[in-house]
């Protein structure tokens, strides 16, 4: 790495710690401040004037007004199976961060790699087997899907104005909230908190919902173990999410002894990053266990996580999925 990257990504990492403190030490970036909320204001007067074309088939936007993991994709994968159960065909739309194809939209099938469609897409797609369009315009995606399918779920996109939607899910984290409450880059906000009174539900991370750990799986093998079965060991900690804290509390609470590696969201992991010079077992995200897989070892584990509503949530995300997935299949 250059030192000149270094040194952006040290003055980036300076920038957020202070989303979640007392703004006064971004201040400096208040004139950047200013010009993201004029093209925030700008595009939402646009795309009020002109509105995207309706979709041939109902989407419903799941994402959030912050910079950073909020648990949206497991609440994804949770939509997605509940509209199976409740006899809905389901497709995901996705920008595919991270990701790189020479032609979009891209469907995810299983011979596609993450390193194409991006980490989130190919784990949608390995987990649920339903159809999964990525392109870095949603629009385009949710095109390709047309009317093949009786409901679409995109991940994220909340700010893709340029894509049709019927109904907006707003995932807030509950520990870390709004930030600072200021928008990019002086806090983590996308959009003002006002934002949050035009979407149809809010489910806050940690009340509405939780995330459950399943099951221990060896990153090499596959092998399937008890939660416990680290329970008083030392682990390597790996998170390349976008609030690996919680990643690492979890494992904690497990009874693991957690030597933490935090990497930035979305890391293009290779060989190197886990290796650590000893024996200890390395314990890693689901979603990092994706770009990981061609160099891991039998030392290494991923820790699946599904998300739990609560029955009051649980309710008004049923309402939600049959009221428009009955009306596409008229």
């Amino acid at each position: 790495m250059s030192s000149e990257h270094q040194s952006r990504s040290s003055v980036g990492r300076f920038i957020a710690s202070n989303w979640y403190r007392r703004p006064i030490a971004n201040f400096w970036l208040l004139p950047l401040h200013g010009l993201f909320w004029i093209v925030v204001l700008l595009r939402r007067f646009w795309f009020a004037i002109f509105p995207p074309m309706a979709s041939k088939a109902p989407v419903i936007v799941v994402g959030n007004i912050t910079v950073g993991g909020t648990g949206k994709t497991p609440l994804i994968t949770w939509l997605a199976q509940r509209a199976v159960e409740l006899d809905m065909s389901v497709g995901i739309v996705s920008r595919g961060y991270g990701g790189r194809s020479e032609h979009y939209p891209l469907e995810v099938t299983s011979s596609i790699s993450p390193a194409e469609c991006g980490d989130e897409p190919w784990l949608l797609h390995n987990r649920l087997g339903c159809r999964v369009v990525v392109a870095p315009k949603r629009a385009d995606a949710v095109s390709a899907l047309g009317s093949d399918v009786d409901l679409i779920l995109s991940d994220d996109g909340m700010q893709h104005y340029a894509m049709p939607r019927v109904a907006e899910i707003l995932v807030v984290d509950g520990e870390r909230g709004f930030g600072n409450g200021w928008l990019m880059p002086v806090g983590p906000l996308r959009e003002p908190k006002t934002r949050v009174d035009s979407v149809d539900c809010v489910v806050v991370n940690g009340s509405d919902f939780i995330l459950q750990p399943q099951q221990l799986v060896n990153a090499s093998t596959g092998e399937v173990v008890d939660l416990l079965v680290l329970e008083g060991h030392k682990v390597h900690a790996v998170a390349g999410i976008g609030h690996p804290a919680r990643f690492f509390k979890t494992l904690e609470k497990l009874g693991m002894d957690v030597e933490p590696h935090a990497f930035e969201d979305h890391h293009p992991f290779d060989k190197a990053d886990i290796e650590f010079g000893d024996d200890l077992p390395i314990v890693m995200t689901e979603k990092d266990w994706v770009k990981c897989r061609d160099f891991v070892t039998e030392r290494c584990w991923y820790l699946p996580v599904d998300a739990v509503p609560t029955r009051k949530t649980r309710q008004a995300l049923d309402t939600m999925l049959l009221t428009w997935g009955e009306k596409k299949r008229g």
